[in-house]
């Protein structure tokens, strides 16, 4: 599917995965909601948000959009969408290449933040530390004029990186600093609303720039995978290409439209790679991957995401949050989210990829591109089917068919059957 060359070295496979702290401290509970600019304690760190998710006491969950600054903490949020503040295309970006406008509705949120005085003060500290970041120093920061400061954090408002934030930083229960809350802490039911609300904001992405072709979704866990903080967050960005990934996979799809059943699913059937699965998505061991990898597919006639239905969307956050489990919050994970991009042609499915960042890149791969890989599939498989089941017998995931256990049945994708249009 990608031309990736790897090699299993049996031998590296002992070294161990997990990232562990070497200063572990007995966590203050004080200060369990002010560890990181993340964190509910420091809300005013970073951009104003767009949306939240509150759960409700009668067991339901609401979405509050545009808060402002005078409610930040009328409610608890367990999951904040906001801006990135140093987004990878930026507003200017859209501008200069696609003509892009701020529209009436951001624009007004804008001016409805900025009227409250609190509201202006927390926008001009966030232009200030992005400024300061980019080598502004405080004295060339102090002589822009406040005008053009607060035209400037209109775009604020208006961008295209968002950033889907947990409320927790370590678990709820958390006697040590290091029992990170990560995408297997949350429950079954937390980690289905944390998918639904990032699916929801993927679409609206979608929605707001007429020339985005691609919304990139993925997360970062611990810093030897990408993260700033460890803190649980995922990461959409609006592109305007599909990326050459997406590209070469279009290209094969053109001429073998099944190869995800053929090459990738049954293939893993064939080995015994399916970790697990349940009505509507299937978990499997995958190959060709750099680090050790597990893929969770949608099983769906459905490619965008958006479109599935909320027992099809549940079906994969379950597989998704279980194979989270089974990997632990010490090793550091890239999740990485893959779907037919709305204006191609092409069928695909949705898939999920969790990468183990167990390894660096180092000379041998960057001379000879030859990945080394630590971990082999199949003792991938064995790991985590082993992992599944003692979570599985404590009931920290959800219900599902684990290992040998799954059906094993060749064809079971269904996405060659529909096209989904925009709409």
């Amino acid at each position: 599917m990608t031309g990736t060359v790897v090699w299993t070295i049996p031998g590296r496979a002992h070294r161990p995965l997990a990232v562990q702290s070497h200063d572990r401290r007995p966590a203050d509970p004080a200060e369990k909601d002010l560890l990181c600019g993340f964190c509910a304690g420091r809300y005013l760190e970073t951009p104003p948000e767009k949306s939240r998710l509150v759960a409700n006491p009668d067991g339901t969950w609401s979405v509050l959009d545009d808060v402002p600054i005078s409610a930040l903490t009328d409610t608890v949020a367990q999951f904040r969408r906001i801006p990135n503040l140093f987004e990878i295309l930026s507003v200017d970006y859209w501008r200069a290449n696609h003509g892009y406008v701020v529209p009436d509705d951001a624009l007004a949120r804008a001016e409805a933040y900025m009227a409250d005085p609190r509201g202006r003060a927390h926008v001009l500290e966030i232009l200030r530390r992005r400024a300061i970041a980019s080598g502004t120093t405080d004295a060339e920061w102090a002589q822009v004029p406040e005008q053009t400061k607060l035209t400037d954090g209109i775009d604020l408002f208006a961008g295209s990186h968002d950033v889907i934030v947990a409320r927790r930083h370590l678990v709820d229960d958390a006697t040590y600093d290091d029992e990170l809350a990560g995408s297997g802490t949350l429950t079954p039911q937390e980690h289905h609303e944390y998918l639904a609300f990032t699916i929801t904001a993927m679409q609206n992405l979608y929605a707001s720039r007429a020339h985005a072709r691609y919304v990139a979704v993925f997360q970062n866990w611990l810093a030897p995978a990408g993260a700033t903080f460890d803190h649980l967050h995922k990461q959409l960005v609006a592109l305007d290409e599909h990326g050459p990934q997406t590209d070469r996979e279009l290209a094969r799809l053109r001429v073998e439209p099944d190869i995800f059943t053929t090459a990738v699913l049954d293939h893993a059937v064939a080995h015994r790679l399916v970790v697990a699965e349940n009505d509507h998505a299937i978990a499997i061991a995958g190959v060709g991957h750099r680090y050790p990898s597990l893929e969770v597919y949608s099983r769906s006639e459905h490619h965008l995401p958006w479109n599935h239905t909320e027992e099809e969307v549940r079906a994969v956050s379950d597989l998704l949050h279980a194979v989270h489990a089974a990997t632990g919050v010490h090793v550091p994970t890239n999740e990485e989210w893959h779907h037919r991009p709305p204006d191609a042609p092409e069928p695909m499915p949705w898939h999920i990829v969790l990468k183990w960042r167990t390894s660096t890149l180092a000379g041998f791969e960057g001379g000879t591109k030859i990945n080394v890989n630590t971990v082999d599939p199949a003792t991938l498989r064995y790991r985590v089917v082993k992992e599944l089941y003692r979570l599985r017998e404590t009931g920290s995931i959800a219900d599902m068919r684990i290992g040998d256990e799954c059906s094993h049945l060749t064809g079971t994708l269904r996405y060659t059957e529909g096209i989904d249009r925009w709409g």
